[in-house]
């Protein structure tokens, strides 16, 4: 009751942020029981039901990302001062923030069940589907739906929001509020290294596991029915995705020195310590979008060259839920390291800084950022694509 209070009384903005959470636990929600459908419609193939439902583990995750990045950035999540008064200490605060993640997850998946079963038929308007271009076949109309197993796929929603908020917003022994995160002026020193060893792996399987390598009889002694299945291929992109994601503040770190570097003046010192401040907090975000935006590129490049497999709607649902969960993760990451910063500014403001000075240090930043991380992104997306291709 609580959460729902605390919900009506937010700021539009968080509420935008909740409503993105819906739309996009919705998406997930759909994605999952069209597997489902597909599934009972087609019980002879067996083997492409599970690969769509392994598909269906990066919507999941980038809604799993988003609510933990909303969660982060509301304002009732946070500690204030008269809460632990109130009985509402740490702990509370971060079950209070899960249940506000599961009840927003719910109400996206709830909506999912409804315009499934409608596009179904099952509530009717059997021509809903076809107007808007979804074949009924894919969705297993004309068979019946195990209840059981949509509520399991679409608890799972929920069920893993809430347990990556729980971990994050976990109570901490070295900080005295939700919000506090130690973030060490030094680089991680295996984070970028691990991060490329894993963005390499990742390619190397992908290159052996392609079908470009079943056609030359692959590289390495690996089992047949592994050669050029859709699961490989779904590994090694994963493992590059990871790659990428563990060397995100890692390389927003090394933005920061290069800022530094030499004899920088005030703009540059500026721009570079919060850089290096502010790696923990901006390069997962960042490095979970670069991720996606190579493998999005892989995959229009892919289909792009096999005009039989054009792009369906269930694939466009799918590749808008990730990359709009991402693209919204970062931003809400940039807005939470500028409310992180409010006492730095303020008291760069009395000092003296104009809030042109702020500006273009926060249009240097980015400019760095985009210099390093998109020529980077764009290499791992097209070694990504060379086995796919040739």
């Amino acid at each position: 009751m609580l959460a729902l209070r605390l919900a009506r009384g937010s700021h539009p903005l968080v509420l935008l942020r909740r409503l993105l959470v819906t739309t996009a636990a919705a998406g997930t929600g759909f994605l999952m029981l069209s597997t489902l459908g597909h599934a009972a419609g087609h019980p002879a193939a067996a083997e492409e039901s599970v690969v769509r439902l392994l598909w269906c583990a990066a919507p999941l995750a980038a809604t799993a990302q988003l609510a933990v990045s909303t969660a982060r950035t509301d304002p009732a999540a946070r500690l204030q001062r008269g809460m632990t008064a109130a009985g509402l200490g740490p702990l509370r605060l971060t079950l209070l923030a899960t249940a506000s993640t599961a009840l927003t997850c719910f109400l996206g998946v709830l909506l999912s069940l409804l315009v499934f079963l409608r596009l179904r038929g099952d509530l009717g308007g059997t021509d809903t589907a076809r107007s808007l271009g979804i074949d009924t076949d894919l969705l297993g109309a004309g068979h019946p739906l195990p209840l059981v197993g949509a509520l399991l796929l679409l608890a799972l929603v929920p069920l893993t929001a809430s347990a990556a908020t729980a971990v994050s917003l976990r109570p901490r022994d070295d900080a005295g509020s939700q919000d506090a995160e130690p973030r060490p002026r030094t680089a991680p020193p295996s984070g970028l290294p691990w991060g490329i060893a894993l963005a390499a792996a990742g390619l190397a399987i992908e290159a052996y596991t392609s079908p470009a390598s079943k056609a030359h009889g692959g590289l390495l002694p690996l089992p047949g029915r592994l050669i050029g299945s859709p699961p490989g291929v779904l590994g090694g992109w994963a493992l590059s995705a990871l790659g990428l994601v563990l060397a995100g503040p890692g390389l927003v770190h090394l933005c920061g020195r290069l800022l530094c570097a030499g004899r920088p003046g005030a703009l540059r010192l500026l721009s570079g310590r919060v850089l290096q401040e502010e790696s923990h907090r901006l390069g997962r975000p960042l490095g979970v979008l670069c991720a996606v935006a190579s493998a999005a590129y892989v995959a229009a490049k892919v289909y792009d060259s096999v005009p039989s497999r054009p792009f369906g709607p269930l694939t466009g649902v799918g590749a808008t839920v990730v990359l709009a969960c991402v693209t919204a993760s970062a931003l809400t990451a940039a807005v939470e390291s500028r409310s992180a910063r409010a006492r730095t500014t303020a008291t760069l403001r009395r000092l003296g800084a104009s809030a042109s000075v702020l500006h273009r240090a926060a249009a240097l930043r980015t400019l760095v950022l985009l210099i390093v991380l998109v020529p980077l992104t764009w290499t791992v997306a097209e070694m990504a694509t060379l086995p796919l291709m040739h």
